[in-house]
């Protein structure tokens, strides 16, 4: 991908996350993810309804008329995207690929963050990680961001989520608020690194997936190419049985993402490629609030 193809993908996506993040999340997001707590602001004039218990009673008998205290959000948040461009990514049957939408999802997440003046860090990881920007501010860095996302090749094509969390726990001391991007389809390792990573810092899994996965059609004999690892594999589709154990295989991989990050306390997502991230997003970050 040439420099000006690059930086016309960049600003499409700037454009469309942004207006996103602007007009529908930043609130949303400010109300799903809290600061630290509350600090102290300035003393005004007390008014019909303000808390009794936040009365300042020096002010008041200083200037005999109540004041009252004004405390703000203490937020200096983190948000650490965690993405998974495994091989597994590359793949969509409808308009889009899987690793377009995580693309678009990281994009909005950290426009939404930036709206909060809140840091931004990311990442990339396979079955190693493959590129880490360390969390900082400011809509350049924004930027650096959504071009890794859109332009890194990876060294690997395999998956290895259980290395992504760990070092999420090592590189973050303090607590984050931490998205966790992937299909969550090849890896299933992960379930002790995850207890630990959600036990420390505000975790949440986001499953992509294509409605091609959940279910093989009956095609006949088809040869089918494992993104992750290269083998390609001859697959008589007309079987019941071969369709049987796969849709048992997929359910038992979304099963054990659901209950693996619900039992850790972390929260989830699951969306598919042709839906709206956008009602999705909304959702959770409503009922978080």
């Amino acid at each position: 991908m040439d420099t000006k193809e690059l930086l016309k993908k960049v600003r499409k996506i700037e454009i469309k996350t942004r207006r996103l993040s602007d007009n529908l999340f930043g609130g949303e997001y400010h109300s799903a993810f809290k600061g630290k707590g509350m600090t102290f602001s300035e003393v005004r004039q007390y008014y019909f309804g303000d808390d009794v218990r936040n009365i300042d009673w020096n002010v008041t008998a200083r200037y005999n008329e109540p004041f009252v205290k004004v405390f703000e959000e203490e937020r200096e948040l983190t948000l650490m995207l965690l993405v998974d461009i495994s091989g597994s990514e590359i793949f969509g049957s409808t308009k889009q690929f899987k690793n377009e939408i995580i693309t678009e999802i990281a994009a909005t997440l950290a426009f939404s963050a930036l709206q909060n003046n809140d840091k931004i860090g990311l990442a990339l990881f396979t079955d190693q990680i493959e590129l880490y920007i360390p969390p900082k501010k400011g809509k350049p860095h924004v930027l650096r961001i959504i071009r890794e996302l859109i332009e890194f090749q990876p060294k690997s094509k395999k998956t290895n989520i259980e290395q992504a969390l760990q070092f999420l726990a090592n590189v973050q001391k303090k607590k984050a608020i931490a998205f966790v991007i992937s299909d969550f389809i090849t890896d299933e390792n992960y379930e002790s690194a995850l207890k630990i990573a959600a036990k420390k810092h505000d975790l949440t899994g986001i499953r992509i997936y294509d409605e091609r996965e959940e279910q093989i059609p009956n095609l006949g004999v088809i040869f089918a190419e494992d993104e992750e690892t290269g083998e390609t594999i001859a697959v008589d589709t007309t079987s019941k049985k071969v369709r049987a154990n796969y849709s048992k295989f997929y359910i038992e991989k979304v099963s054990f993402f659901q209950e693996s990050f619900r039992k850790s306390g972390a929260g989830i997502m699951n969306c598919r490629v042709d839906e709206s991230y956008v009602k999705k997003l909304m959702n959770y970050f409503k009922q978080r609030a």
